[in-house]
């Protein structure tokens, strides 16, 4: 068992150790498919950072993954009480609505979510080359909800008892007894949001046509453009890319397995 497990994580390491090995090599050293860099050229990292201006992409990505993560905090924090600890009519069919557009591509939604960004359907005028559009339709997600609300379904009754008898309400006991409990669900909503939005490549190119808002997705992209057959520079900019994900889930890795075992998902 071990040894499966050994192959198998050398074989989802082999791309990464790749691309790793490949920033570190000269433009002649990619061509010639050597394993190794002769010498590491660690130099590639700045230039890759100053030819591809991955600094205005990189803000871009991170005020974006900011906005995001705090937007679907509230609103999958909200969403996800009311589904598990509130009844209401309808409760249970809506719900069951809301876990069978996870079925749903998420290409199919992009046109009718292009109609709205620029204004077609609602005259809010047209949200192309802006904060908003990359931004407000990534808001709330069906799966971060049904996180949280199979985390506060196992909120014991008897902790809403007492707050009652103190005269607490919906507002008051999510507030000040279920939000502290929730760190490990909220640190793993907050994991795969900013992994969903720092890799989305997609929808940042439907709705932007410059580099006023242009993520680092789509800078790694225009990168590849401009640099050509550099492809020591491309693996240096994939290596600047991915090294905010893998530092997050670092920092929440402990937080991030006992927020999936305790949402109801472990098998």
């Amino acid at each position: 068992m071990h040894v499966a497990l050994a192959v198998g994580a050398f074989v989802s390491l082999l791309p990464f150790l790749t691309m790793l090995s490949t920033s570190l090599m000269t433009l002649g050293e990619t061509y010639t498919r050597t394993s190794l860099p002769a010498v590491p050229q660690w130099q590639n990292f700045a230039q890759a950072w100053s030819e591809a201006h991955f600094d205005r992409f990189f803000r871009n990505s991170l005020i974006i993954a900011a906005v995001v993560i705090s937007g679907v905090l509230v609103t999958c924090t909200l969403a996800g009480y009311a589904f598990a600890r509130i009844r209401f009519p309808g409760r249970d069919l809506l719900f069951t609505l809301l876990l069978a557009t996870l079925m749903i591509p998420g290409t199919v939604t992009f046109i009718p979510s292009f109609l709205l960004v620029r204004g077609d359907v609602i005259p809010w005028g047209s949200w192309i080359n802006t904060l908003p559009a990359l931004t407000v339709p990534f808001l709330s997600t069906a799966f971060i909800m049904f996180l949280f609300r199979q985390f506060f379904a196992q909120v014991p009754d008897e902790l809403w008892d007492a707050a009652r008898i103190d005269g607490a309400g919906h507002g008051r006991f999510l507030l000040q007894v279920v939000v502290p409990m929730s760190t490990p669900v909220m640190l793993t909503a907050t994991l795969l949001t900013f992994v969903n939005v720092w890799n989305e490549f997609l929808w940042p190119i439907l709705v932007t046509t410059d580099r006023t808002w242009r993520p680092l997705s789509v800078g790694l992209y225009n990168f590849t453009q401009e640099a050509g057959a550099q492809t020591h520079l491309l693996m240096a900019g994939s290596v600047i890319t991915i090294l905010p994900v893998l530092l997050l889930y670092f920092v929440t890795q402990r937080f991030f397995t006992e927020g999936i075992s305790t949402s109801g998902l472990k098998g």
